[in-house]
């Protein structure tokens, strides 16, 4: 499936539908899961490999154990075993988790991925574990993978980190915080980006019985340790992004299956986006119903997206059809994601013909009439989805690397067969 080439559906959509488990909520109740002291059990887990990272890594150590393709018991104690080497793949989240914890094993554990994920920034966690008395010796470049991890002296107590480069850097030292004999009390410097996701962490932890206070600019976690639990993982509303965004262009109704679970996330924010541009969305029983009707009068959007930063390849997607200019701003910090998510984005769309200006923060929109394109992933999967679902109104859409969505939904191309219409593969 190297590369696929799709083509425009005929006619509105009218599809049920359902996404994914969240793989944020799954990785950080994994994690939890690991280090309760006692026997958890998650269901709804999703099969991306940024998840299957976490749970192989777990299973090597013999205290995960699969009940079927979506649940796992997991055996968990403060001991928290992890492989000699954990290759990350292109995992980012959970390789800055699995850093944390290496650091609280007396074993030595390396931490490796592919190119692409050595590329991105690391040095803030590692200088935060450092300083709490984490042993961290850089493999490579230092301030990226790979890394040796071992336990030291590590305390907890006070840390301070940056808050603008990634909040995935203070999630992992949430997780880590209760199982220290003095908890943690985090000083965030300057901005706090994605401050939706640090909630999110706070709430699974909550769940597993952690105290987390989060004030603006300091977050405080208890020395509790973590209970076992049964937890459900509930649908990711940044993978229900991608049908909405295609109904919405395509015209037609799609019903998004249990989405009302996870109207707490971030990403919940699409809704309002395809709301304000012109779309009806209405809640039916545990569903999520959107309407579009009007598919060619749709409005330019003007949104600081901080705090859902994931949505922005694909509501860039959108805006690249709505009459007038659109602005996406607060999103700087989405450079350093698995590809330039503002460049590489700018870069896709303007080979389809649509005006893009790079801003410092984010990007300024022409809409128009997008045509189809060979479009490169950069190794990202929310690239792969967002230009697949603009193949609804631009014809001959070529998605070269279609295999990147394997990272959040495998079977997306399948999954979306009936909104996306044909698809063939690429010789």
């Amino acid at each position: 499936m190297s590369e696929i080439r799709l083509s425009i559906p005929t006619g509105p959509v009218d599809v049920h539908i359902s996404v994914p488990g969240s793989k944020s909520i799954a990785n950080r109740a994994l994690v939890c899961a690991m280090l309760a002291e006692g026997n958890s059990a998650i269901q709804g887990l999703p099969d991306g490999d940024d998840t299957q990272v976490l749970v192989d890594a777990l299973f090597e150590t013999k205290c995960l154990f699969h009940i079927d393709e979506a649940a796992v018991s997991i055996d968990g104690g403060s001991s928290s075993r992890l492989p000699t080497i954990i290759d990350a793949r292109l995992a980012g989240t959970t390789s800055r988790f699995v850093t944390a914890i290496a650091a609280l094993s007396d074993a030595t554990t390396i931490i490796d991925g592919q190119d692409a994920l050595r590329g991105r920034p690391m040095s803030d966690l590692h200088d935060a574990l450092q300083s709490m008395g984490a042993e961290i010796t850089a493999l490579g470049e230092p301030g990226h993978l790979p890394v040796s991890v071992s336990r030291g002296a590590l305390r907890g107590g006070e840390v301070t980190i940056r808050g603008d480069v990634s909040s995935q850097f203070i999630s992992a030292l949430m997780l880590i915080a209760p199982v220290l004999e003095e908890g943690l009390h985090i000083t965030i410097d300057g901005p706090l980006v994605s401050r939706s996701y640090v909630q999110l962490t706070a709430a699974v932890m909550e769940e597993f019985g952690a105290t987390v206070v989060v004030a603006e600019q300091e977050i405080t976690v208890l020395p509790t340790g973590y209970d076992p639990i049964l937890f459900s993982v509930e649908p990711d509303f940044s993978s229900a992004a991608f049908p909405v965004v295609a109904a919405v262009l395509r015209g037609g109704t799609v019903r998004v299956k249990n989405l009302v679970q996870a109207t707490e996330q971030g990403d919940a924010t699409i809704i309002d986006i395809v709301r304000t541009m012109g779309a009806e969305c209405v809640i039916d029983g545990e569903d999520i119903v959107v309407h579009s009707q009007n598919p060619r009068e749709l409005k330019p959007l003007s949104l600081n997206m901080n705090d859902c930063s994931d949505l922005v390849p694909v509501v860039a997607v959108l805006c690249a059809c709505a009459k007038g200019t659109s602005e996406i701003t607060g999103v700087g910090f989405i450079r350093n994601k698995e590809s330039d998510r503002l460049g590489d984005v700018a870069l896709e769309l303007t080979k389809c013909g649509i005006d893009v200006e790079v801003l410092p923060d984010g990007l300024r929109i022409i809409g128009g009439n997008p045509r189809g394109a060979v479009i490169d992933t950069h190794h990202d999967h929310r690239v792969a989805m967002a230009f697949s679902v603009l193949s609804v109104v631009a014809d001959g859409m070529v998605i070269q690397n279609a295999e990147v969505v394997s990272k959040s939904w495998p079977k997306f191309y399948a999954d979306m067969s009936s909104i996306l219409g044909s698809m063939a593969p690429e010789n």
